[in-house]
């Protein structure tokens, strides 16, 4: 007999996973953040927006979350999950590699810009324990989104890369201690001795935190070895799951906050070898369970409260934008960063984050401070986070502006050669042109390499290669290396934007080049054949007959049959690609039936 179902019981649910499922990967095809979308979603469909129309057109209650307090312990989830993962990343190698910018940079900025914000607090009338809890709230950037911005542009590898990441690991170890003295001023709130309290809480502190440890280094490397022995990754995914709850429900017990306890059973996990594993596993939940936080952050923004204090919520934003930037971007030239570097460093996170809604959060709820000055001043750190993804553009246009001039190996200082000779020109020395030039030179086709890398390029010629620094898409260093005597153009780097802006300049420079270009995809390399490349070679259509070639071939088809079945596929993708009117480009019959 079927049972009764009360749906407005998975509404809540159901309002998140359309937002995580579908809402939000159509605002990344439109190159929208997915953090800000989650954020705009919150706003749109929680009590503030039209979940505070449900009154009034009750059809509205399917589609919003009247109660954001009915997200608060997802959203608290996915703040312990993000404390785990980073517990599971923070590795003591990487602590010392990186110990002069994250011990140095990242706890001076830490300092300071909670000093001066804090400062600032007090003056205005907060109470000390307000301002103290404002300060470090405020001083802390947003990692999920910093990080998903410099991955996004693969920057994390740059100066500014490094520098902003060190920064914010030196600001995610600052959360644990910060959350343990929001509940150890909250404890004190009602009276008695501050010092008394203090080592009281630390005393249960340490007792649990030792508890975790012990029990954490004596079981978890055990339990893992017996899960993993299964080859079950249902299994290994809930023993990964009850690890991270299970050590946060332990802490939340002890009067400590879930994410101390999950951060710490990261750290645990971090030395054992199932590291890498866990961290794949746990990806999707922590994603989706901090889309939930984000999503609660949207919700809490009011923008009736918007309209009624604009000047001072739009204050607090730029004030705090501009306080963390002067000074991170003073800290930065001190420890003697480039004026680039320091520049997108000081922008990328002079934003505040998500964990200022945390501890703010705690604070109002600790009754530590206020509810209508946490308003304002999480409204203004709303408005920093939603203006980050145009701020990393700026930064990033201001600091190549700010770039100093390269200085180059004597091996990068080369010229390429002034012979007026025919030779092919292999754009990008990475692993890709490399074995592209190795090719050309097995077959004695004449060639030179370019890259805008020169260290790259200075390895590259110490090998005896002939490899030139420069930049392929300006057209006066396309023209320097010979274009227009080229026999064709091979364009390799991995970065879509460059490899048009090359493609344009070649084709501009010689009509009727022979240009052959990297694509990301099928809809990359449809745009680089409407600029008028030969051939692109799409990276996910490759791999795809390349792996079913292997397989065709492993489960006993004729190596002749297979290459003609991948070659005729190949020309069918390109025909399809290719815009109509241009000639299709195939293998000759005889090519493809040699092996067969």
């Amino acid at each position: 007999m079927a049972g009764t179902v009360d749906p407005s019981v998975y509404k809540d649910a159901v309002v998140v996973l359309a937002t995580a499922g579908v809402i939000v990967p159509f605002a990344k095809s439109l190159k929208v953040n997915s953090i800000v979308a989650f954020m705009a979603c919150g706003a749109l469909l929680g009590p503030y927006g039209l979940g505070g129309l449900v009154s009034s057109i009750p059809l509205l209650s399917t589609i919003t979350v009247s109660n954001a307090e009915a997200l608060a312990g997802p959203a608290e989830l996915g703040v312990a999950f993000l404390l785990f993962v980073i517990g599971l990343e923070l590795s003591f190698e990487r602590l010392m590699t990186m110990r002069r910018l994250v011990f140095g940079l990242g706890l001076g900025q830490v300092a300071l810009s909670a000093a001066a914000i804090g400062a600032v607090a007090y003056a205005l009338g907060q109470p000390a324990p307000a301002a103290l809890i404002i300060g470090f709230g405020l001083a802390l950037s947003s990692t999920a989104m910093v990080v998903e911005l410099l991955s996004a542009k693969k920057r994390m590898m740059s100066s500014a890369g490094r520098a902003s990441f060190a920064i914010l690991l030196c600001q995610d170890i600052a959360v644990i201690p910060l959350l343990f003295l929001v509940s150890v001023l909250g404890a004190q709130n009602g009276g008695g001795s501050l010092l008394a309290g203090l080592a009281q809480a630390l005393v249960q502190a340490f007792g649990a935190i030792a508890a975790i440890v012990v029990i954490g280094r004596l079981a978890l490397r055990p339990l893992f070895r017996l899960v993993a022995s299964t080859d079950s990754s249902e299994s290994f995914m809930a023993a990964t799951l009850l690890t991270a709850l299970g050590t946060g429900l332990i802490a939340a017990t002890a009067g400590l906050s879930m994410g101390l306890g999950a951060f710490i059973a990261g750290l645990l996990l971090a030395e054992t070898e199932y590291r890498r594993a866990i961290e794949v596993t746990i990806e999707p939940f922590k994603s989706l369970l901090i889309g939930v936080f984000f999503l609660t952050v949207g919700m809490s923004v009011n923008p009736a409260q918007l309209a009624a204090h604009p000047f001072t919520i739009f204050g607090i934003a730029i004030g705090l934008f501009a306080a963390k930037s002067l000074l991170v971007f003073g800290l930065a030239r001190k420890f003697r960063l480039t004026k680039a570097t320091a520049l997108e460093t000081a922008i990328m996170v002079g934003p505040s984050g998500e964990f200022a809604f945390v501890l703010l959060n705690g604070a109002v709820a600790a009754k530590l401070l206020a509810q209508e000055p946490a308003s304002l001043v999480l409204a203004g750190v709303s408005l920093t986070m939603i203006a980050l993804p145009l701020l990393a553009r700026i930064a990033r246009t201001l600091a190549m502006k700010l770039a100093p001039t390269v200085n180059l190996p004597d091996e990068a200082k080369v010229l390429p050669p002034d012979d007026h000779s025919a030779r092919a020109i292999v754009v990008g020395g990475g692993r890709v042109g490399r074995l592209v030039a190795s090719m050309l030179e097995e077959h004695g086709k004449p060639h030179i390499l370019i890259d805008s890398d020169p260290a790259l390029i200075a390895a590259q010629r110490r090998a005896g290669r002939p490899a030139f620094y420069g930049d392929a898409t300006q057209p006066d260093f396309l023209r320097l290396c010979g274009l227009e005597e080229a026999t064709a153009l091979i364009v390799t780097i991995d970065n879509p934007r460059a490899v048009e802006q090359a493609v344009r300049a070649a084709r501009a420079l010689k009509p009727d080049l022979v240009i052959v270009a990297r694509a990301r995809d099928a809809a990359h390399a449809r745009h680089l054949y409407e600029l008028g490349v030969n051939d692109a070679v799409p990276e996910t259509i490759e791999a795809s007959l390349q792996l079913s070639e292997a397989a065709l071939v492993g489960l006993g088809v004729p190596m002749g049959l297979v290459i003609a079945s991948v070659h005729e596929r190949r020309d069918g993708f390109r025909a399809q690609l290719k815009p109509a009117g241009v000639p299709l480009r195939t293998l000759p019959r005889h090519a493809r039936s040699r092996r067969l």
